[in-house]
């Protein structure tokens, strides 16, 4: 983490002390969260990560900011201090009352508190290992990305101990739904498929930006059931997030993977064209609200 994070508006050293005990957003793993990419000073795709916290916000019933350019320029803020051009951003937004728990004396109903990082250097390939009934499409909340995330922290703990890197999580049906942190995708031949949303996955900003903005000659991309078969069979299988692009699969379990053909290849160009052409219309614009130093 940088030196400095971003509370309630505020820039401070990350090492003060601010929050307390008696906040049942901390204690229950009430609030929503989300990862940007800083790209040359730019929250990459804010727009779409603020609707999907606004959305999730309102399904947990956590209080939310009402303008999404008010709590960009905080982050912006945020991304000044610590020089942070190009860097992982979270942002978090922290219910602070309710339940049978709450301290008397909180007198904000909600915090918001967001901290930057370096951005992880990703190998070129992952591994990934299995686990079944790890997500449930028919979950009220399915795809909710909230704060109660230990589950997804002990599935990868458990993967990283047998020397994977990620882990495939299955749906109550046995079909692929996601990894703990990332989308999941396969190409077969002129077809690219990702899991619906029924699946139980996070509806992530880079697999939306696949489905709705990167459109190739010869190229059909949507979503799909994937089994696990199909999963083994396919020409090419990748994960996708805000901070990894596209990842090649080079191992589910004992199988290897092969990647055949160019399909990544041609997505992850399409992919970083559309992430420059986005910074460079916003810089354009003006949306990043300070000079570089």
């Amino acid at each position: 983490m940088h030196r400095y994070l971003l509370y309630n508006g505020e820039i401070h050293e990350a090492t003060d002390k601010f929050l307390s005990p008696g906040q049942v957003g901390l204690l229950n793993g009430w609030g929503v969260f989300s990862t940007l990419r800083v790209q040359e000073g730019v929250l990459f795709a804010w727009e779409r990560h603020y609707a999907r916290m606004k959305k999730d916000a309102e399904l947990m019933h956590v209080p939310f900011p009402a303008d999404p350019d008010a709590m960009r320029a905080d982050l912006l803020r945020l991304v000044a201090a610590n020089r942070a051009w190009n860097a992982t951003l979270r942002v978090v937004v922290v219910r602070n009352h309710g339940g049978l728990f709450e301290l008397p004396g909180i007198e904000r109903d909600h915090d918001i508190i967001a901290f930057t990082k370096e951005l992880t250097a990703w190998s070129q390939g992952v591994r990934l290992a299995l686990k079944a009934h790890a997500r449930h499409g028919d979950s009220p909340f399915a795809g909710v990305k909230i704060l109660s995330w230990s589950m997804n922290l002990t599935f990868l703990e458990e993967a990283q101990s047998r020397g994977f890197d990620e882990v495939v999580l299955l749906d109550n049906r046995g079909s692929v739904s996601e990894c703990t942190s990332a989308n999941i995708f396969i190409a077969e031949g002129a077809h690219v498929w990702t899991p619906p949303l029924s699946s139980g996955c996070l509806p992530g900003v880079t697999r939306a930006i696949l489905l709705e903005e990167i459109h190739l000659p010869g190229l059909m991309i949507g979503e799909r059931e994937i089994t696990l078969e199909q999963l083994y069979a396919a020409d090419v299988v990748f994960i996708t997030s805000s901070t990894r692009d596209l990842i090649a699969v080079t191992q589910v379990e004992e199988k290897a993977l092969t990647e055949k053909g160019d399909v990544r290849r041609r997505l992850n160009d399409a992919f970083a064209g559309y992430l420059k052409s986005y910074v460079s219309l916003t810089q354009s614009a003006g949306s990043t609200q300070y000079q570089r130093a």
